[in-house]
């Protein structure tokens, strides 16, 4: 080991602490980011040591967030920027600039100087995209009112950090020792803002065809690279201008989001952005100067308290002025007023301009971090408070607007959760036999859809108890569970069952795994999503070999019949791992062992009884 290069240990730290922290945060409910900034603490110089100059590997690992700039400019195509124009720009702009707003007021009267002041405002102005993005899929909400307006919000956010960046060296520009000085203001903005339109109308005639030509060679690897050289040249030239990696590598992206190689390029770069964006936070996690904290404690806590009250209000404000569901309201609220992973870029490369002292930008980063660590645990004590009053809050909740919410009590004997590709299904069909539905589903967007095609679909959480009642579910001859997440699904057939016991249950299962947990619910009426349309594939597989119709038909009916009794007979054992897979190996031992014994006692027609090959396609 003493003759291991430092380059092949460092990996191996960095990698064993990622694997380490970060299962462990998830574990926790803390996310991805929690664990890494954690692991960074743990190997950093205020915790086992091992690396002692954290900001070499910082320098290294901001490449990270420059990659995640480049995914996010391909994201944004004009006509999905156009179509979310007004959130974005108008709650978005009013989020960052209110809260910047209101912390930099704050600052000035707390005597501190102007620009110190303002960077440290608009990096605590961000939110966490990373952490809200992923709460916001766990607990389904990316649909919802509240969840199109955060992601609306964290979209300005992140075109609102390359401006941020791009301020920083007008700031620093000191009188008379930074090279420069003497250039007006305006010239700088002017050379600024001439180098990106130079940038956009060269990337315009010269990055499809060239990625074109790549292409061509047919060559992954070689994509692959030209990616990361496009995302590494345009930084290179923001930097040789004075400006920001980000703004070059975000620019890139913009130029490419309607290009037919948008996919390919973001498949390609999401394993490096993934492992440099970690490593990133492991070094600001390694970089937190903990003597700074521990000499200024009140300081630390009352900088922290400062920031969540302050953008808590603000942006419970926004919240309201926006016409949010009141159960949205406390996730929207607190998954924005926490700091964000840009804040940690804003301070460090404001530390480098220098804009801010490095004590200061420690005191920032330790805030920003805490508050990133306090977020999923005021995420939990709101969740048990509004369980506590949610029917008071429900009650008094705005709808969104231009969508229909229960009012009255609904007569339709059947009730369908969830309006989606499976949900339509099933409401079509009943439609068509003129049988009369009741459907909920908390997305705007599929609501607004089912307007337009002539479906009366209402707004609504079916994982309310009050919500369910009026829906007519008490009164229904069959409820539908129609829903996608599993958890969602799970809590409507629990209180099905418990609170309306006499109505038939019809749930769509995602897995088997899913279907178990129904079945202990009680729930018998069960499908799994993919399991019928798996079938059809694979008979019609078996037809493009040169397997006659109706046999194929004849076998997967055999197949379906011998996979749901499996099905039945798993289900004692779901809870026992070892029993389970026993029990799964020995029925798919059995169904091998019968087809086989059928495919040599029926031979194909004018030939003798013969043994199956194993590539041979049975005949009747």
């Amino acid at each position: 080991m003493e003759h291991a290069p430092t380059w092949l240990l460092n990996a191996c730290l960095f990698l064993g602490a990622a694997v380490v922290a970060v299962p462990l945060a998830r574990a926790l409910g803390l996310g991805a980011i929690i664990g890494y900034l954690g692991a960074g603490i743990a190997i950093g110089p205020w915790g086992l040591g091992f690396v002692s100059h954290p900001q070499d590997i910082l320098h290294f690992a901001e490449f990270g967030v420059v990659l995640m700039l480049f995914l996010v400019g391909l994201e944004l195509q004009p006509a999905r920027l156009w179509s979310l124009r007004r959130p974005i720009f108008g709650w978005g702009g009013l989020q960052v600039l209110g809260c910047a707003a209101a912390l930099w007021a704050l600052a000035l009267a707390a005597g501190l100087d102007w620009r110190t002041g303002l960077i440290g405002a608009l990096g605590l102005a961000l939110s966490s995209t990373a952490i809200a993005l992923q709460v916001l899929q766990e607990r389904n909400l990316m649909r919802t009112t509240g969840g199109q307006t955060a992601f609306s919000i964290l979209l300005f956010q992140d075109i609102a950090a390359i401006p941020m960046l791009a301020l920083l060296p007008l700031l620093a520009v000191a009188p008379a020792a930074a090279p420069g000085a003497d250039t007006p203001l305006w010239l700088e903005i002017a050379r600024t803002v001439g180098l990106v339109a130079a940038l956009v109308l060269g990337g315009r005639l010269l990055l499809r065809p060239l990625l074109r030509w790549i292409a061509k060679s047919r060559t992954p690897e070689v994509f692959t690279a030209a990616a990361l050289l496009l995302v590494v040249g345009m930084a290179l030239v923001m930097v040789a201008a004075g400006l920001s990696m980000a703004l070059g590598a975000f620019l890139a992206g913009v130029l490419l989001a309607d290009s037919e190689y948008r996919r390919e390029l973001e498949t390609d770069i999401e394993p490096f952005k993934g492992l440099l964006l970690g490593l990133f936070f492991i070094a600001v996690g390694m970089s937190i100067d903990f003597g700074v904290l521990l000499q200024y404690p009140g300081r630390m806590a009352l900088l922290l308290l400062v920031l969540l009250v302050a953008k808590g209000l603000v942006i419970a404000l926004l919240a309201r002025a926006a016409r949010l569901p009141g159960p949205e309201r406390p996730a929207f609220t607190l998954l924005l007023a926490q700091g964000g992973e840009f804040a940690f870029v804003v301070f460090q490369a404001a530390v480098g301009a220098q804009v801010l002292a490095a004590d200061t930008a420690s005191l920032l980063n330790g805030a920003v971090a805490l508050s990133m660590l306090l977020g999923p645990l005021l995420l939990t004590l709101a969740d048990r408070w509004q369980r506590r009053r949610g029917g008071r809050l429900d009650a008094t909740a705005a709808p969104p607007p231009g969508v229909e919410t229960l009012h009255t009590p609904q007569e339709a004997p059947v009730v369908i959760c969830g309006f989606g590709r499976y949900g339509q299904i099933v409401a079509r069909m009943l439609h068509a036999q003129g049988v009369a539905t009741t459907v909920l589903d908390h997305s705007v967007e599929i609501l607004e859809v089912a307007r337009i095609f002539g479906f009366r679909v209402f707004y609504g959480d079916a994982t309310r108890l009050d919500l369910l009642r009026t829906a007519g579910v008490e009164q229904a001859r069959a409820l539908v569970i129609a829903v996608d997440d599993p958890e969602q699904s799970l809590r409507i057939a629990a209180l099905a069952r418990k609170h309306f016991a006499q109505v038939p249950v019809v749930a769509r299962a995602r897995d088997i795994s899913h279907w178990n947990a129904l079945r202990d619910l009680g729930v018998t009426l069960v499908q799994r999503e993919l399991f019928e349309s798996s079938l059809v594939s694979a008979r019609s597989v078996l037809e493009q070999l040169g397997m006659p119709p109706e046999q194929a038909v004849q076998l997967a009916d055999r197949f379906r019949a011998h996979n749901l009794e499996l099905a039945d007979r798993l289900y004692p054992h779901h809870k026992d791992r070892a029993r389970f897979i026993a029990v799964a190996r020995e029925g798919r031992q059995q169904l091998e062992e019968q087809m086989a014994r059928e495919r040599q006692a029926v031979p194909p027609e004018g030939a003798p009884p013969a043994a199956a090959s194993a590539t041979d396609v049975p005949r009747p």
